[in-house]
């Protein structure tokens, strides 16, 4: 599909009203002429109107429908679906900056990425995890909105060579949120970075979030445990944190003390005890955990163990009769055991304290109002995945202006859940490697496997679990 361009002093000229009615895009505007994109499917008899409202010679170039369409959601914001709902995401507005903050907490989105180039300045929101362009910027508009970032995130707006990093809560028509903020000295000017923060847990639940019955099952014994440690692995934007403030949701009770670590803090949740991590006075994840000990805890929440201090204080504190839950980076929630016992943690009081290891993915979810289906094929797996059942049917992704012409909407977690019992504590212990026709006969399912039932349910594509799909896991 071609991709539309649109002249920024065109966004200007042309309303978000009148681009959707009539289907056009300007891309070339002079004082003699405007010349823009219009859908093949409409005939010329629009000319003349177009010319009577903007009293200029008007050029119309015929482009395929669903391109129209997709330059209409990237430029425009119609009235009646546009999350900020007061006005279109014009960045001459006076509260533009006020206005995007509203409009990305609205579509869900986690990161806005605020940059500029030789040619051309733009903003893209992160949504289900992949950066989708939203506004074109003037490149003349460039600095004013960079200092308006700086001054509401408290930093220096002379400063222009160094990275600066700060932090916005945002409060205004009753919504409230924080904003981390990162700026970075670039070729052509600062990039930003707002990481959108502070959403209240209270409306993570963690039915939903993608436990299969059998997993959720095991996960919620393991948690009910008054002591031992609770790991979730994955990669940065897995969701692990978010299971975990499910887990505190159901854990929060007024008879315990929980206490958490985190770096940044994500979610909010009345009754538990918050702790930012500010490594530059010394408040790191190890020397709060040395803290939280003399503090009476009965759950303690580590966000990341990261090194080797803070895991045998994990240990120690799962020892000393507290329920320990955190998240490290490993590949599958075996691998978790080799990486704990490689940062020196002796295997025998890794077997006694670790209730449950559990890994997790995020998978986008293909848009219900556009995926197409089609019969399945095992030319389209990886040569090393072999199913163990072969669906009839697939989905692949298409784009609509639901989707933002990703064709993605949405995204789900998929885990891969091994229970500690006497058996998995022997394997632990003699640091045992194959562990696969153990596990298998347990019914504990890879994340290979898990990936291949959401494609086999038409939730997703196949180029969305593909590396999934090429991953070993024991």
């Amino acid at each position: 599909m071609i991709e539309l361009e649109i002249d920024i002093s065109g966004k200007k000229i042309v309303s978000s009203d009148l681009a959707w009615a009539y289907r056009i895009i300007p891309f070339n505007i002079s004082d003699d002429e405007y010349q823009m994109y219009v859908d093949e499917n409409l005939g010329d008899g629009q000319i003349q109107e177009l010319e009577v409202i903007f009293g200029r010679k008007i050029i119309l170039i015929p482009v395929a429908c669903a391109a129209i369409e997709k330059a209409l959601s990237k430029f425009y914001i119609r009235e009646g679906s546009k999350p900020v709902s007061r006005t279109s995401l014009d960045s001459s507005h006076k509260e533009f900056l006020q206005l995007l903050l509203q409009d990305a907490r609205a579509l869900k989105s986690s990161d806005i990425h605020i940059e500029i180039y030789d040619s051309k300045a733009r903003i893209r929101l992160r949504m289900d995890g992949k950066l989708v362009d939203r506004v074109q910027l003037n490149k003349s508009e460039y600095p004013a909105l960079v200092n308006k970032v700086k001054i509401m995130a408290g930093l220096d707006i002379s400063e222009k060579r160094l990275p600066q990093d700060g932090r916005i809560f945002f409060n205004k028509d009753g919504l409230k949120f924080d904003i981390r903020v990162s700026v970075l000295p670039t070729l052509y000017g600062e990039k930003i970075v707002l990481r959108l923060l502070g959403s209240s847990a209270t409306s993570v639940d963690i039915e939903n979030l993608g436990f299969s019955v059998l997993d959720l099952s095991r996960y919620k014994d393991a948690i009910k445990k008054t002591n031992g440690i609770v790991l979730i692995s994955g990669p940065t934007g897995s969701g692990k944190t978010t299971t975990l403030y499910g887990t505190l949701k159901l854990l929060n009770r007024d008879t315990d003390n929980i206490l958490t670590v985190e770096d940044p803090i994500e979610y909010t949740l009345e009754g538990v005890n918050q702790v930012q991590v500010k490594e530059d006075i010394g408040l790191t994840f190890s020397s709060a955990l040395r803290s939280f000990l003399r503090q009476d805890p009965d759950i303690i929440m580590v966000g990341e163990i990261r090194d080797v201090e803070t895991a045998s204080l994990a240990i120690r504190a799962a020892l000393t009769g507290h329920l320990v839950l955190s998240t490290i980076h490993t590949n599958s929630a075996w691998g978790t055991v080799s990486r704990l016992i490689d940062m020196d943690v002796p295997p025998f009081l890794l077997a006694n304290t670790l209730n449950i290891s559990v890994a997790q993915r995020l998978v986008r979810l293909l848009c219900p109002s556009c995926k197409e289906r089609m019969p399945f094929v095992t030319s389209i797996l990886p040569k090393t995945f072999t199913p163990e059942e072969v669906p009839q049917w697939h989905f692949s992704a298409r784009g609509c202006n639901e989707c933002f012409f990703t064709g993605y909407k949405g995204r789900k977690a998929i885990y891969e859940v091994i229970p500690v019992d006497s058996t998995v504590c022997d394997f632990i212990t003699n640091n045992e490697k194959n562990v696969s026709e153990y596990f298998k006969a347990e019914g504990i399912k890879t994340l290979q496997m898990s990936a291949f039932d959401v494609l086999a349910q038409g939730q997703t594509s196949i180029e969305e679990i593909y590396s999934l799909l090429l991953n070993d896991q024991y």
